[in-house]
């Protein structure tokens, strides 16, 4: 029975349509437990390449046969090898094209809704990764918030929409992956916003985005003002966009809140973020739909495989934003924190220009998944 390939859109379809697949995952446990490919229906089994040199008789009891079998493995050669293995006893295996690296990188643009003056709202899913960038659009023109380096994508996109890039903007200094923004900005001839506060390291030129700032986009003005929020980063910047989308950036999720803790000023800035959660958007209308820059869990998507919810609903059911007494919530999110994004450090000099990594180092620097959230 000849191996067939899978590849990372037909997966993300899978996770999405909430559909069973069974997943023989063969890299090494302590990278498998870490990190791997999610879905409501999914079943696992790990078991590292190198106790599969010698065959697969030992595991064939393991898999169902009633199950659609995908082999995942870290780059894609180790799942090759195990799926032609399993495909020789008969069983009907597909290996995922690229492996992890791939799934890492892999971006589905979903769209959020039209806009009242004409144009739409997309969000692009990194579904590997738990990253959200969003494309703003309207009239031929288009805006980019939070982009990732994956730029073809968006540059693609946009092509096939029929529109010209006219803004990009980064809503805080990431430290969780590497920014496609500046790129973007440099191969369109758009402008590249970021936070001020958020940029006083970095070594290329920038619109400075503050609190207040409203860009149009489009003959129809599509609205899209800032906010100033710190707590994550000092500079975080939320968007309102339409004035019915609410972009938090990595201040507030669905189901967490965001972190202090990435620049080392977890102390420091844990006023900020209570302030921004507790005050600055409680002042904000509960029926927007917060569209935020990770998500955190698959259970955080929604039947079409976005990422959204009203400000309302998190109000009432993020715990985050229910923890009535100040010493409990610095508590929360100065002690009870996740571990940190891998190289996030040598990532936020990326972002600021100091350093300029191949892709490869790129690709290293980011594997994981989002660790910028505490819940």
């Amino acid at each position: 029975m000849a191996v067939k390939l899978m590849n990372s859109k037909e997966v993300t379809r899978k996770v999405f349509q909430k559909e069973a697949l069974f997943i023989l995952d063969v890299r090494n446990e302590s990278d498998f437990q870490d990190w791997k490919i999610e879905g409501e229906n999914f079943a696992y089994l790990n078991i590292p390449y190198f106790e599969l040199l010698d065959g697969v008789e030992d595991i064939l009891g393991k898999i169902p046969s009633d199950k659609e079998v995908l082999v995942v493995c870290a780059k894609e050669g180790s799942s090759i090898m195990v799926a032609e293995m399993l495909s020789e006893h008969g069983l009907n295996v597909s290996y995922l094209e690229g492996g992890m690296k791939s799934w890492s990188e892999y971006l589905e643009p979903v769209k959020i809704g039209d806009l009242r003056g004409g144009g739409e709202l997309y969000q692009f899913v990194r579904i590997g990764k738990g990253c959200l960038s969003y494309m703003v659009v309207s009239n031929g023109e288009a805006a980019i918030i939070d982009a990732t380096r994956m730029t073809s994508t968006y540059l693609n996109f946009a092509k096939e929409l029929d529109v010209t890039i006219k803004h990009v903007f980064d809503t805080h200094l990431h430290a969780d992956h590497i920014s496609g923004g500046r790129e973007i900005a440099a191969s369109t001839g758009a402008s590249y916003w970021l936070p001020p506060k958020d940029a006083t390291e970095v070594t290329f030129e920038y619109q400075p985005l503050e609190g207040g700032n409203s860009v149009k986009i489009g003959r129809t003005a599509i609205d899209i003002h800032a906010i100033y929020s710190p707590g994550h980063t000092i500079g975080s910047t939320s968007f309102i966009v339409d004035s019915a989308y609410l972009l938090s950036g990595d201040i507030l999720f669905i189901d967490s809140i965001g972190r202090p803790d990435l620049a080392g000023m977890a102390e420091d800035w844990v006023t900020d973020l209570r302030e921004s959660l507790y005050s600055r958007y409680r002042e904000l209308s509960e029926d927007l739909i917060v569209l935020p820059a990770h998500f955190m869990i698959i259970d955080e998507l929604n039947d079409d495989g976005s990422v959204a919810k009203k400000l309302g609903a998190l109000f009432s059911k993020n715990h985050g934003l229910n923890i009535k007494d100040e010493k409990e919530f610095r508590k929360l999110v100065t002690e009870n924190l996740p571990p940190q994004p891998n190289a996030y450090q040598e990532i936020r000099e990326t972002n600021m220009g100091k350093i300029t990594p191949d892709e490869e180092r790129k690709r290293e620097m980011e594997i994981g998944p989002n660790r910028c959230a505490v819940r």
